[in-house]
């Protein structure tokens, strides 16, 4: 494998994360919100990866994500008889979204794209040294 093909690995992981890390934020600031958009509760999101093969000679296998599908769970319902937006039955219906999941789910995806930097960086390293190594 060409040190070409780690660096587009881990960038492809970066990426990846990245996009992991746009969707945790999105669901942790809806979380609370009892209306979206589209008329009801926001519906919690989770991203979907998949392997592709990166570099010249595609031999290398990256990951990237394929989709961002809606949580399938039921939204949560909170007896809030007052509220503006509650059912005639007095519910309030918010989103399915797990606060502490999504916390679980950020760190997870912020270490792995810190793990897939600091691949970059020695991959660097090591190549600095080789063409130093080259030049002696």
């Amino acid at each position: 494998m060409s040190m070409a093909a780690v660096f587009e690995i881990a960038g492809s992981a970066m990426t990846a994360q990245s996009k992991r890390l746009n969707v945790v934020a999105s669901n942790l600031a809806n979380a609370d919100s009892a209306a979206s958009s589209t008329g009801g509760a926001y519906r919690a999101r989770q991203v979907v990866f998949s392997a592709t093969p990166v570099g010249g000679d595609r031999s290398a296998i990256g990951v990237e994500v394929t989709r961002v599908v809606e949580d399938s769970r039921p939204p949560r319902l909170q007896y809030e008889p007052g509220h503006p937006l509650a059912a005639a039955s007095g519910y309030v219906t918010l989103p399915n979204v797990d606060a502490v999941e999504e916390m679980v789910n950020m760190i997870s995806a912020s270490r792995a794209y810190q793990t897939n930097a600091d691949v970059m960086n020695a991959a660097k390293t090591l190549s600095l040294r080789t063409i130093a190594l080259l030049q002696s």
